[in-house]
């Protein structure tokens, strides 16, 4: 490998990454990766792997990935939201131009029912919103 490897390794999981220092300096100057933690994003915990102490570095890395990450994840959400407009826009399209009678009966009771939860849960945010409620 041409360029230099991080320091650290984070294999992603479901609720975070299993966390491991990257060593190339070694004899037969293999790659070798030395898992150190688990991190979890959703509560910030670190958990040293056996019983292993982490340094100040080690930790303080792990939870500035912590914070990248649940920033990656959020701004994810926001995107895949702003998709589903899109998708709704072009559902709309569909049912209007293309969709046959059939197509119809198939989707119709679903869209109806999903829209309008959807709907009743953004208009009961927007009035604690605009009340000053924190729901």
């Amino acid at each position: 490998m041409a360029a230099e490897l991080p320091e650290y390794y984070f294999r992603i999981r479901e609720n975070g990454a299993t966390v491991f220092r990257v060593d190339t300096e070694n004899r037969q100057r293999r790659i070798e990766m030395d898992q150190i933690a688990v991190a979890n994003v959703k509560n910030g915990q670190i958990k040293p792997h056996g019983d292993r102490s982490l340094s100040e570095k080690d930790q303080r890395v792990i939870r500035e990935w912590i914070e990248a990450r649940r920033a990656l994840l959020a701004k994810r959400d926001i995107d895949d939201i702003l998709r589903a407009v899109d998708y709704l826009n072009t559902t709309t399209h569909w049912v209007q131009s293309k969709a046959s009678d059939e197509d119809l009966e198939a989707v119709t009771d679903a869209l109806l029912l999903a829209m309008h939860d959807l709907r009743s849960v953004l208009v009961r945010k927007k009035a604690d919103r605009l009340m000053g409620g924190k729901n």
